[in-house]
């Protein structure tokens, strides 16, 4: 069901590009379906959001039902039993207390020669969090999203999510309330992103958009980025797992199956020099998925994306993790801080095989909107510092012009930008032009 490769093969590489290019590129006719909805939604407002809700969803939806009341949310919410709700607010104690640490305070320095030089932080006035509620819901996202943008101080927080039957899901109401979302509206696709970047008559128009979402989803977060902020373009997820002899086959297998069940475009991939691990871990796989709920979504994903990758040595799967630059990380082996030193590239490291990737998405704390697709080579986990905006302080002292301002006006006269020399050089000799 799951080949085993080893890295001197020419399949390997196949492989490799293979995994890397999945849902990197949208397909023509999407992308088109796509830049229509947001062009309408832009244009025609509630309109043309409530037809697409009616078309996709078949909810019918109007500007009195759109937003869910109160009353709505709460009677949602009372139909989480009493231990499920513990456990959602258990993971948002923990996410609030990790968040809590992420500095993002201003600063403001001077020196001898009169100038104050500082950075000025302010929170967003208003975000916009999208929460899937198709194949699956996604409570955790919400806590998520919602407890570091109200750590940041964010003035509204605004939840997309699709209703069925126009009722809110309870698990994702409950999310909310505990998170400490303030506007709730049962719309969810691209429309809904198109309305958030937008603004429509019942719809506010937000500074960022964050959150996973299907391919249109993703696709209209690329297309209306820069007309409002977003959090990253979320792709599949994915897993690797680097493992040496201490790892036990049957816990790896899981691992790999847990991210496997997300989707069928998921990517769950193991990397060990062991040989006879390897074939273990596939033994496994097949023996474990009988039992999933999720079996074909799994099957599929690991027919399609998933690999037991066996290489020469350690530094080889560290190498290779290196260029998959993965979402999620776990390090399988006897002293796993020795090999983290050699991480660059990562959305989350998973340390020791008593650290499933499944605690890092509910329970553990840091944020598991991450990076995928090979972007935490330059990309961060969804933070605090994802809810504010920097703004630049400056002040110079009469002195200080004196100090500066000539070669301020030749680097500007350089530039061929007579006005800004002008405007400094007046100041120092007090003439006119």
């Amino acid at each position: 069901m799951i080949k085993i490769i080893r890295t001197g093969e020419k399949i390997f590489d196949e492989t490799f590009m293979r995994i890397k290019k999945r849902g990197k590129i949208f397909d023509k006719d999407l992308w088109a379906v796509v830049q229509g909805i947001v062009e309408d939604v832009a244009k025609r407002g509630d309109d043309a959001l409530f037809a697409y809700m009616a078309k996709f969803d078949g909810v019918e939806i109007d500007a009195r039902t759109v937003e869910a009341s109160a009353d709505e949310i709460d009677a949602s919410s009372a139909r989480v039993a009493e231990e499920d709700l513990r456990v959602l607010e258990l993971s948002a104690k923990r996410i609030e207390r990790f968040h809590r640490k992420q500095d993002v305070t201003g600063w403001l320095t001077s020196d001898e020669e009169g100038i104050e030089l500082g950075q000025r932080v302010l929170p967003l006035a208003r975000i916009g969090i999208y929460a899937p509620g198709g194949l699956a819901i996604y409570p955790s996202t919400v806590l998520m999203a919602a407890i570091p943008a109200r750590i940041a101080g964010v003035g509204e927080i605004v939840l997309v999510t699709p209703s069925r039957d126009g009722k809110i899901n309870p698990f994702i109401a409950a999310a909310a309330r505990i998170g400490g979302v303030h506007r709730i509206f049962k719309i969810g696709g691209a429309q809904a992103i198109a309305a958030l970047a937008y603004g429509t008559e019942s719809v506010p128009a937000v500074d960022k958009i964050v959150g996973p979402g299907n391919a249109y989803v993703a696709a209209a977060k690329k297309m209306v980025y820069g007309q409002v902020a977003i959090d990253m373009i979320a792709g599949p997820s994915e897993v690797i797992v680097i493992a040496d002899e201490t790892a036990t086959a049957a816990h790896v297998a899981a691992d790999l199956l847990a991210q496997a069940e997300h989707d069928v475009m998921a990517s769950a991939v193991l990397l060990t020099p062991e040989e006879t691990l390897a074939a273990k871990v596939a033994a496994e796989l097949n023996k474990q998925l009988q039992t999933l709920s999720r079996r074909e979504v799994a099957e599929k994903s690991l027919m399609d994306f998933g690999a037991l990758i066996v290489t020469r040595d350690m530094e080889e799967a560290v190498a290779i993790a290196n260029r998959f630059a993965p979402e999620h990380l776990e390090l399988m082996v006897a002293v796993p801080e020795d090999t983290m030193g050699k991480i660059k590239n990562a959305g989350a490291v998973f340390l020791g095989s008593n650290t499933p990737e499944a605690l890092g998405d509910y329970m553990a704390g840091p944020n598991h909107i991450l990076p995928t697709g090979g972007t935490a080579r330059f990309s961060s986990p969804l933070g605090v510092y994802d809810f504010v905006k920097r703004t630049s302080i400056l002040r110079f002292s009469r002195d200080a012009l004196q100090r500066y301002g000539r070669v301020t006006a030749r680097l500007a006269d350089l530039e061929g930008f007579d006005a800004h020399s002008r405007s400094v050089t007046m100041r120092i000799t007090g003439e006119n032009p």
